[in-house]
Order: C-alpha cells, then structure tokens, then sequence
C-alpha cells in the first residue's frame, strides 16, 4: 500500500469534501460513479465505505489497462471506436456524481497510435460529457478527480517513486493534521481573488514573460472559476476568454504528455484568436495533429493562472492535473486549446443557448489541452476606458 490508513482517509475525506463543494446538494440514494485505476482501489474501497455511510449509491468502473487501450485505438475499424453500449445514456443521465481516481500503468503506450483515431472515439463520446454538463448546470451532478501514484508517471518525471508518492502527499496536505480545513482556508482566500478579477467586468489580458506576449480576451458576461472542489489537489483560478480575441505568442516552457506523445517545448502563435503557427522542439507533428483535430480545435478554451503562494506543487510531475497548478518560484499560466468551460459563463447557465455561446466567443471542440508556462511573467488587464490594472506579478495575484 502506497499511503498508510490514516493517509487513505484523508485523502478520501478531502475528495469527498471537493464532491460535496463541487455539488453541495447530495442526498440519500443518489449515484456516484467512483472511477478508478487498478492500482487506486485502496483509496475507491475507502471512498465506497464513506459514500455508502452517507446513504449513497456507488458504482464502481475500472479503467482500462495500456494493453486493452493500446488493442483498441490499434485493431478496430472506425465504427468500434466510435460505439456506444445500450444503456450508457441512460447511465449517464441519472448519475449525480463522479470520483476519478487516476492511476495510469502507463503515459506512453498509446504514442504509436495514429492520434485520428483517438480523436474518433473522443467525437463519438462527446454526447455523453454533455449530458454530464447539462446535468451540472442545473445542480444534479458534480465531479472531482485526482491522481494515486504510480511507478511509470514517476520515472516520466524522472523522479523515485516515493519521492512522486511524497510530493501527491504534499501537494493535498495529507502531511497536515486536517487537510480539509486547509482546503477550506483556500477556498475562502481564493473566493476573494475571483470577485476582484469578477470585477473587472470585460477586459484584455496580456500575458508578458521571457518567451511569450500573448493577449486574450475576457469577453462579455464571464466569471473566474477555481478551487471549486472538482480537482484535488487544485490552486487555479480561470475563466474562458473570448476566443475571437486572443493574438500573439504562448510559449509552454513545461513539457506535456498527451495521448502517450511527447510534447517539449511548445510555441503557439495567434492570429485573429486562431493559432496559425504551431512548433515544438520535440513532438510537433503530434501538435499540429491535435490542433486541427477540429475547427476549434486551434482556438483558446481556458486562461489560467495559479498563485505560487497556494501550491505546494514544485516538480514536474507528468500529469496535467498537477502541471497545471504548478506554484514553485514563479507561480504558472496556462490555456487551454479546444473546449470552453459553459460555467465561466456569468448569467444562468441553463440558458446559456448554442447560439449565445458562438455570440460570446465560448469555444467549442473535443480537444481540452492544457499547455503550461511557469517563467517569470507580468500579467495585465486593459479595462473598460483604456487603463491598464496589474493583475499577477512574481507569481502572484496583485489585482
């Protein structure tokens, strides 16, 4: 066993607090769906005995190993890998919460596999994620996530096993006598950061470090999000930009993993919010595959930026859920290419139709991408009237 009992609940105590502030109306028989890694099963078993204590209905999926994956994107003809089991709507459409324990055996398996294929069946499922959006605008679903250690993850990251054990330890605050109240603390000091970013209404960010000058806008009727529950550990405030706004060069200093593939070094260039240069020193045809996977695909979903003095999070860890909330000296930006986020939306959401979406600059795609830059940066906000407000500094929020 990675993490001793008392390790266990607590992490498990801290999902199940992400779930219940993610989604604060749970009640007795609804169904939550604990998806996990073979290798997570101690921690599903003590978030099965807590959800069933509370009057819960758990199911259990196991994820598939690298040798399933791999036999699927490489031995089926387009119609498996877009198939859809009976029931699986119906599934989806009475599920009213998701734990995903992440415990991959491997990040590299899939690197042969023509990325086309992977995006079919990501296309094919995209139904299926809506129906859990749907579901969450209007209060009958929430989710969270995080990652179990694992040996290949490790050594992508080059790093001991235990040092990666260590640092997912760290990171949640399961060395703390009550991680779940410092996730509230957090939650209350970062409460505090949106409603100032909130109140610079619409607006264009400029993002300026050594390798990138990128400027995206923060259209109409937007909210910042983060620390919301649905990602343990997570110390990201974001929004969704107006797509149409966004010009210039982003630069991912931090390397990423994305379908088994490699990716070093990435430079983005923006014109007229589409990206119309894509270059990476390792991994590039892989890039511009998957920023053309579809046509929004090449757009921005997601601007991110995560205060250095929340995240305890200094490592690369070859896992987006903690590159993303990478704090260490400089704090981190990153976006999104491909999806927007429908709650970065500032009205009802329920309303939020397909029509106000594209008329608001949300993004649409199968991709979600995140891309990571943790140099040293000055982010800015032109707002309304022309003056120019200083939002992040030395890796932290100065708005």
């Amino acid at each position: 066993m990675v993490f001793n009992m008392g390790r266990l609940e607590k992490y498990a105590d801290s999902l199940l607090w992400g779930l219940t502030t993610a989604r604060p109306g749970f009640k007795k028989g609804d169904v939550v769906l604990i998806r996990a890694g073979a290798a997570a099963m101690p921690l599903a078993e003590a978030l099965q005995e807590r959800m069933l204590d509370r009057g819960w209905n758990p199911v259990l999926r196991t994820d598939p190993n690298p040798a399933w994956e791999k036999s699927f994107y490489g031995r089926t003809v387009k119609e498996q890998r877009t198939f859809i089991p009976a029931g699986e709507k119906e599934f989806f459409s009475g599920l009213n919460g998701l734990v995903a324990l992440r415990a991959p055996e491997s990040i590299t398996h899939l690197a042969d596999v023509d990325p086309k294929r992977i995006s079919e069946a990501a296309v094919a499922r995209k139904p299926l994620r809506e129906i859990l959006d749907r579901r969450e605008e209007r209060g009958l679903f929430g989710w969270t996530l995080c990652l179990y250690p694992t040996l290949q993850p490790a050594r992508a990251a080059k790093m001991g096993f235990s040092e990666y054990a260590r640092q997912i330890e760290k990171a949640c605050f399961l060395d703390e006598k009550d991680p779940v109240a410092r996730w509230r603390e957090i939650h209350r000091e970062v409460a505090q950061i949106k409603g100032r970013l909130d109140s610079l209404g619409a607006c264009v960010m400029r993002l300026e470090s050594r390798s990138m000058d990128l400027e995206v806008r923060v259209g109409e009727r937007r909210r910042w999000l983060g620390i919301s529950g649905r990602n343990v550990p997570s110390f990201e405030v974001f929004t969704s930009p107006d797509w149409r706004g966004a010009r210039g060069v982003y630069f991912a200093d931090l390397p990423s993993y994305r379908s088994g593939n490699y990716i070093e070094a990435l430079r983005v260039e923006f014109k007229d919010g589409r990206a119309v240069k894509v270059t990476a020193r390792q991994g590039e045809a892989f890039a511009r595959r998957m920023t053309s996977m579809d046509s929004g695909a090449c757009r921005i979903g997601e601007l991110s930026l995560t205060d250095r003095r929340f995240s305890r999070i200094d490592r690369f860890m070859a896992e987006t859920l903690y590159d993303e909330n990478f704090g260490g000296r400089y704090g981190n930006s990153h976006i999104a290419l491909g999806a927007s986020y429908s709650d970065a939306f500032s009205g009802d959401q329920t309303k939020l139709t397909k029509a106000m979406r594209e008329s608001l600059g949300f993004n649409d795609s199968s991709l979600h991408w995140d891309i990571i830059n943790t140099e040293d940066k000055r982010v800015t906000a032109r707002v309304s009237g022309g003056r120019t407000v200083a939002v992040y500094e030395d890796g932290r929020f100065v708005v």
